[in-house]
């Protein structure tokens, strides 16, 4: 009838074939390159921001340490009489005052940061949930001066009525401040992480007789550490590295508090305070330097120790 046309068919469907297969082929290695692509850059910002850190903190170190040139490691470390105006460089005085406000403030803002996160993820109803969630997501948008402004005119006259002293500023006041300042952040962080712990967990505990408070202490919690330890650590570097709002409320001196309601200072408030006033090629410059550097240890440090802490309870559970 038509041989001809019989004859093509055959080498048509091949080439059809061939073309199909050819497409499937390109797929797969658009596929693999893009994942070869998405890879590379993943692992490139990862590197960039390793590197931007490492560079930030040679930088500090190669300033700071050009201090001990004038200064001994003791006198810097273990003094507490700061006077760059005759000669003396103790800088323990702020070391130990960072390390008091970053502890307090923790142990303020942990325990209602949680028991606010517990609050909205478990027992508010759907409609108070969403609204109160974006209230706290603006809570952290706040700029930190009007924190510390707020405290300045409400909280430290406040201070002062149920004290009693005529000054106020010190660590109470400052801790109060950075526990309203990282609190949404600890807050909303806990609360996405309890929230997304699933739901058969609890219906478990509830079908084993335990009481809602049973369930969220034993059992959604623990389940959510992970994430809450993650929003500790985000609240404690805020609380660290915080300079304005502390600045405005903790009182800016160079002395060792007796008290919670003693003008003290801590690394970052000093730092700000005086490196305006200083030439750079003066060892009261390579000073504040070398606080920045401690400053950026003492953050890392905690942070490691947080890590640490994380793991050894994941191996005791």
């Amino acid at each position: 009838m038509n041989p001809p046309s019989d004859s093509k068919a055959p080498s048509e469907l091949g080439q059809s074939f061939a073309k199909v297969s050819g497409a499937k082929f390109d797929r797969k290695m658009r596929l693999r390159w893009s994942n070869k692509l998405f890879r590379i850059v993943c692992i490139g910002s990862a590197l960039f921001v390793c590197l931007v850190l490492l560079c930030i903190l040679v930088l500090m170190l190669r300033t700071g340490i050009l201090t001990f040139s004038n200064v001994s490691l003791a006198e810097f470390f273990f003094s507490t009489n700061w006077d760059p105006e005759n000669e003396h460089y103790g800088a323990l005085t702020f070391i130990l005052g960072t390390l008091a406000l970053t502890s307090l403030t923790m142990l303020i803002s942990i325990p209602i940061s949680v028991v606010v996160a517990v609050f909205l993820a478990e027992m508010t109803p759907p409609w108070l949930r969403n609204l109160l969630r974006p209230v706290l997501d603006l809570l952290v948008g706040i700029p930190s001066v009007v924190y510390g402004f707020l405290g300045l005119t409400l909280l430290i006259p406040w201070l002062r009525t149920i004290s009693g002293h005529d000054l106020a500023d010190g660590l109470l006041a400052a801790s109060i401040v950075l526990t309203i300042m990282v609190l949404p952040t600890i807050s909303r962080i806990s609360d996405d992480a309890i929230s997304a712990v699933p739901n058969k967990y609890r219906d478990a505990a509830y079908a084993l007789g335990a009481n809602r408070f049973q369930t969220v202490i034993r059992v959604v919690l623990p389940a959510a550490k992970n994430g809450i330890m993650y929003a500790v650590i985000l609240g404690m570097a805020r609380a660290i590295g915080e300079t304005m709002a502390v600045v405005m409320v903790i009182g800016n001196t160079a002395q060792l508090p007796n008290s919670l309601f003693t003008p003290t200072a801590v690394l970052t408030s000093n730092i700000v305070m005086q490196i305006s006033s200083v030439e750079f090629d003066s060892t009261w410059n390579y000073g504040l330097y070398m606080m920045g550097f401690i400053l950026l240890a003492i953050s890392l440090l905690m942070i490691v120790a947080v890590r640490m802490l994380q793991k050894k309870g994941g191996r005791n559970s």
